[in-house]
């Protein structure tokens, strides 16, 4: 099967399936990136302000805190990066631009593994996360492309599968190497490291260890340039003159975008009052949209002026907007709710009685990994399985029955347990498979919004912007864990995830009142 431009050219079965190899490779590997963190961030941010044994609650505050910090600049970055990235990838090549977007991330992320304060981990968790956010909207713009119309629903199922294969790997590997630390500690003193080396490297279970395993995907980027064609529908654009309106001042938008984020982050991360925290952050958000959204309407604003399309502006606006929104409840439903699964199993094991604590074996001395694992194998199925029923259902019904679905699951999952075990474990299956199923529907969806010259930039704002909603959202799960002690959750936990986290399926019900104002686009070809 090859598919044919309106210039004739051809994506070859070879050339399809070297993209389709090297995208989910990029996602499997960006899964594996937001894993990592998710698995050590805790014990990195406990390491880094040199507390030793068990935190004192003022001190888990803390913690927790410079936790939501560090994840916040994360998807800050990201909603940068999906920008940036995708107005790269836009203007000089999908194929190229993902390169560099996976160097990026592979390379700040092992780099994290030498921080020496909760400053220095933020920056550059930053600074990968921009590359990260551009992997995603530049792999999934080639993939949609080179392929056909009829595979859209498999290939956007495979996307987000890959991406929670990654996490799972996290998980497994965790396991592994906690369980390998002695004999790893022995090799890296043979090498001839100092104890004092070896000790940092190993210290609370690994972690930047495990951070440095990440510089692996910028092999990747070899594999990338040596054997994956570029879009041949970004190449009939760049011949016909439609990726020369891009301009690289433009980006200055993205900066200052990104300083009203930065700003957001600084008010939560502070004792600031509570009105002065709301309406810094609805300003903040007001500037990042505005600061996002302008090398695109800048670009539209260009293409008009030389009379070479008739796009309306604010059609085009309008479309990443909405998309901003529908990935915005998607990824502030996971990051404030289930990407607290793995901290909360560890709490969890402190309450869970000793025989059941003994039957569990390896895994209750890994209840974090094992979590993590579970997780993501019921989100490689929940986003396979919402990719179909996009196709099936069409893709506001598949939507609106997704956010249904997650606020019955988040709220069971954290109402209704009191302990860690297989119980915990199954729900965390069928809370992965449902909250994460979205990320599914988005490969389908946000890149039928949008024509090829400005497909990557448009569905990099759309999902990475959801980014910056999810950050604000993680934050106020941090703030939360300060206000809900004297509250109990159904399972008569008090305080803590399982109160905090159930407050965040609110989220969904804007979901479901978002999608009917979006375009149905089921059995529609890419717009060109």
């Amino acid at each position: 099967m090859t598919v044919t431009s309106a210039t004739g050219k051809t994506a070859t079965p070879f050339g399809q399936w070297m993209a389709l190899t090297a995208a989910l490779l990029g996602w499997l590997f960006d899964g594996a990136e937001m894993g990592i963190f998710s698995l050590v961030g805790r014990a990195a941010v406990q390491d880094l302000l040199d507390i030793a044994g068990t935190p004192t609650p003022a001190q888990e505050s803390e913690i927790g805190l410079l936790f939501s910090v560090i994840i916040a600049c994360f998807l800050v970055g990201a909603a940068a990066g999906g920008v940036v990235f995708g107005w790269l990838g836009d203007r000089i090549g999908r194929v190229r631009a993902m390169s560099l977007s996976i160097m990026t991330y592979a390379l700040f992320t092992g780099l994290c593994g030498l921080a020496q304060s909760p400053l220095q981990l933020g920056v550059l968790r930053f600074i990968a996360s921009l590359g990260m956010g551009g992997e995603w909207s530049l792999g999934v713009a080639l993939v949609m492309e080179v392929w056909p119309n009829r595979s859209r629903a498999l290939m956007a199922g495979l996307i987000g599968a890959a991406a929670n294969a990654g996490y799972a790997l996290v998980g497994v590997i965790g396991i592994a190497l906690i369980s390998l630390l002695s004999t790893f500690e022995g090799w890296l003193l043979g090498a001839g490291l100092s104890a004092s080396t070896v000790e940092m490297l190993v210290a609370f279970k690994g972690w930047r260890l495990m951070m440095m395993l990440g510089v692996l995907p910028a092999i990747l980027t070899f594999l990338i340039r040596l054997f994956v064609p570029e879009s041949h529908k970004w190449e009939e654009e760049k011949s016909r003159g439609g990726t020369s309106h891009w301009a690289t001042i433009d980006l200055v938008g993205v900066l200052i975008g990104t300083g009203g984020t930065a700003g957001i982050i600084y008010l939560w991360a502070t004792s600031a009052d509570w009105p002065i925290r709301l309406a810094g952050t609805a300003l903040g958000a007001a500037v990042a949209t505005a600061g996002y959204l302008y090398p695109v309407i800048r670009y539209l604003k260009r293409e008009r002026a030389a009379n070479q399309y008739a796009v309306p502006i604010e059609n085009a606006v309008r479309r990443m907007l909405l998309g901003a929104g529908l990935s915005g409840v998607a990824l502030l439903g996971t990051w404030g709710s289930t990407q607290w699964a793995p901290s909360w199993s560890a709490q969890l094991m402190e309450r869970t009685p000793p025989e059941v604590t003994a039957s569990l074996g390896a895994i209750g001395a890994n209840p974090r990994e094992y979590t993590l694992i579970f997780l993501s194998i019921g989100a490689i199925v929940g986003t396979i399985a919402a990719a179909q029923a996009g196709d099936w259902f069409g893709r506001r019904a598949a939507y609106s029955i997704l956010c249904v679905g997650s606020m019955v699951a988040v709220f069971g999952f954290f109402q209704f347990q009191s302990q860690f075990g297989w119980m915990f474990l199954i729900n965390s299956f069928l809370v992965g498979a449902i909250s994460a199923s979205f990320y599914g529907w988005l490969p389908l969806y946000l890149p039928e919004l949008f024509a090829t010259r400005i497909r990557a930039t448009g569905q990099g704002f759309s999902f990475n912007f959801g980014r910056i909603i999810s950050a604000i959202g993680a934050l106020q799960v941090g703030a939360l864990l300060s206000v809900v002690q004297g509250q109990k959750s159904f399972a008569g936990i008090e305080g803590g995830y399982a109160v905090a986290c159930s407050y965040v399926i609110a989220i969904y019900i804007v979901g479901l009142i978002l999608i009917w104002f979006c375009p149905e686009t089921k059995g529609k070809p890419l717009p060109e």
